[in-house]
């Protein structure tokens, strides 16, 4: 594998087959109703009914027990666990569970029966996409003799009324979702000495093979164009900047795209702002806003979404020497409007507001998104359960919010208002680029909001607390300090609402 390549870490092989007792390694039963697990055909002798029994087991929701059964010469371990109410059980979220538990057991095989005819092709196919987001490790900078020892789980089959749909269901959506979050997760692990503004431009060169169209903005172009607010950020760099746009360009031809914007500064020392250095090196994930943008452009591209969709990211490195940015300093943005930089730390705004600006004023979206992970503010707000939202659209804020329902990528709305400007005031520009301890998320989203044209459909998603995360992780398919959140709140608000939108 070229481990600097666009190439995704692998993890589980996942096939959907009929339904079938598993011949070796694990199985998870998922039953169907009461305390009849009901799969005495599959494993005769297992007398699943008695030790269910036994165990209390009722059927009732999250309830589980685990057994063993003699299968030829070896045995097969059992997972059983209650389906309850079929309309809301989450087999993705079952199954990865599961997959976590078998952790560091040595088995490499898992096969899962749905329970009932009534489990959909589409509920199979969910429930390979999470068994493959449980085994998601990232250890591709490891030598072999710090590998672990002990083989994980490679191999999923999926037990299904009918594999044909549920192989479909997953080639075509759940699938391609897989390797958007993957490609993000990846992206958001590796250290800054690997993926910095070059070497991360270079991947999303190689999206080009599945479709896309990628386009660079080296400095010199950014120059002429008047992006001093995004150059400033990482004149203290010896590593270049560049603006990418990837273009998925599949629907109408008269329906304006929907515009995906990221931050991706691969390391933010915080200039000669410095940052406190416990906890600095977390900084490698400062991109994980661009990453979910373009995971997310990779995941339209391989599920071929028949929508109008264009990714920027900006590419930076933030970092101190004698030719960085002052505090203090005043640069002009692309917009024409000024900003003293009192805090060469609060630089993500910096890099978005050109960004922004150059591809509303560009593209002329039907809507666009931000993602960021711009304020150390929004984890004190939220925590890492949800990401802030704010929006100068009300229409826009539903759509993203009920997207966030429909997928793990939760949302919650924070307000945006003209009476949070005044601390944004600065004697000697239009604006300085903080606006002290109080609500700090919301006047960096005061901030950006400056660069949005009023008649524009715009929304900001603080995602600092949940790209990300050091520690805190409760749901079993986030594995790693890179989650991959965004990608599939983005991917289901472009099916919702932009996919097959005319002009």
């Amino acid at each position: 594998m070229n481990k600097n390549s666009a190439e995704l870490t692998e993890t589980v092989s996942v096939s959907f087959v009929k339904d079938e007792a598993a011949s070796s390694g694990a199985a998870l039963i998922i039953a169907d109703h009461g305390a009849n697990v009901g799969y005495d055909r599959l494993y005769p002798d297992a007398g699943l009914d008695a030790v269910a029994a036994a165990t209390g087991f009722k059927g009732k929701p999250k309830q589980k027990f685990s057994t063993f059964v003699s299968r030829g010469d070896g045995a097969v371990q059992l997972f059983v666990r209650a389906r309850g109410d079929a309309e809301t059980f989450d087999y993705e979220l079952a199954v990865a569970e599961t997959a976590k538990a078998m952790k560091g057991s040595g088995v490499t095989e898992l096969t899962i029966h749905l329970g009932g005819s009534d489990a959909t092709a589409d509920d199979a196919a969910r429930a390979a996409l999470g068994a493959r987001l449980a085994t998601y490790i990232f250890n591709r900078r490891k030598s072999k003799a710090t590998l672990p020892k002990v083989k994980p789980l490679d191999t999923v089959r999926i037990a299904t009324d009918d594999p044909e749909a549920a192989q479909a269901a997953y080639d075509n959506y759940y699938g391609p979702i897989g390797d958007g979050m993957v490609f993000a997760r990846d992206l958001v692990n590796e250290p800054p000495n690997m993926l910095y503004p070059e070497t991360y431009k270079n991947r999303l060169t190689e999206l080009e093979a599945f479709g896309l169209e990628v386009e660079v903005l080296d400095e010199a172009q950014m120059e002429e164009l008047g992006m001093e607010a995004l150059l400033g950020v990482g004149k203290g760099s010896e590593r270049e900047s560049f603006l990418v746009i990837l273009k998925h360009m599949h629907g109408a031809d008269d329906a304006a795209p929907a515009l995906l914007v990221g931050k991706g500064l691969t390391f933010d020392a915080g200039g000669i702002s410095l940052k406190p250095g416990p906890n600095m090196w977390d900084m490698k994930g400062d991109m994980g806003g661009s990453a979910a943008v373009v995971g997310t452009m990779m995941t339209l591209a391989k599920r071929k979404a028949k929508a109008n969709v264009i990714g920027v990211v900006g590419l930076v490195e933030n970092m101190p020497d004698g030719r960085a940015q002052n505090p203090g300093d005043i640069v002009t943005s692309m917009s024409g409007q000024t900003i003293e930089v009192q805090n060469t730390d609060a630089e993500g705004r910096l890099v978005l507001c050109d960004a922004l600006h150059y591809s509303i004023e560009r593209f002329k979206p039907a809507a666009c998104v931000d993602l960021a992970t711009l304020t150390g503010a929004i984890i004190i707000g939220l925590g890492n359960e949800y990401a802030g939202l704010f929006s100068n659209d009300d229409g826009l804020a539903e759509q993203l919010t009920l997207a966030g329902e429909a997928s793990t990528d939760k949302l919650w709305r924070l307000p945006l208002h003209t009476s949070y400007d005044k601390l944004l005031n600065s004697p000697n520009a239009d604006m300085k680029n903080i606006g002290g301890r109080a609500a700090g998320s919301i006047t960096a989203a005061q901030f950006l909001k400056r660069f949005v044209p009023k008649d524009t459909a715009w929304a900001h998603l603080d995602v600092a607390g949940t790209a990300m995360k050091p520690s805190g992780r409760t749901d079993p398919r986030e594995t790693t300090f890179g989650t991959g959140f965004g990608v599939r709140l983005l991917n289901r608000w472009i099916a919702d609402n932009h996919e097959g939108a005319e002009g």
